[in-house]
């Protein structure tokens, strides 16, 4: 088997998504259980100058899909930030994995020698091929905000292992 972009990226960031949606879920059933507000956790944060559980659950979808548009060139699908509830969060994940699987493989055909800007606020354009800028930028970024996610949970309690994280579906 001939080792692709889409066979790289395609299931791996789904599944990522299915394992932050299961991860997610665990988090919602520990505050019933423990008879608080789920949404309360939306709100939390590992420390204070960092951004909370529901905003790195948004960046983890926005950083997947995007960074399948444009390695593919197109247009991304455009996500309104407004999830106030793990309900909200489900469907925003469900949607990114649908998103992300309809990418075909003729679609991603090119990303090797494409270049990809990025605009960004606090370091300006950056510029990378498409393999850069999947394995040094897309997927770590990806990967850091669902490691995010999965510890602001435990630090608020809630009792996730590392197989949470790497086999939950």
């Amino acid at each position: 088997m001939t080792l692709s972009t889409h066979r790289i990226i395609v299931p791996t960031v789904q599944r990522a998504l299915r394992n932050l949606r299961h991860v997610l879920q665990v988090g919602e059933h520990h505050a019933r259980e423990a008879g608080t507000s789920p949404e309360n956790l939306l709100q939390a944060r590992l420390i204070e100058d960092m951004l909370p559980l529901v905003r790195n659950v948004q960046i983890a979808t926005d950083t997947a899909k995007n960074g399948l548009a444009r390695l593919a060139a197109v247009e991304a699908l455009k996500f309104e930030d407004d999830e106030t509830t793990f309900a909200q969060l489900y469907a925003r994940i469900d949607r990114a994995i649908e998103y992300i699987g309809s990418f075909t493989q003729e679609q991603l055909q090119g990303s090797e020698t494409r270049t990809v800007t990025l605009a960004t606020r606090s370091w300006g354009d950056l510029r990378f091929d498409g393999p850069d800028y999947l394995s040094d930028f897309m997927l770590p970024n990806f990967f850091f905000h669902c490691t995010t996610c999965y510890a602001i949970l435990r630090k608020e309690g809630v009792p996730l292992g590392k197989k949470d994280f790497l086999f939950a579906q």
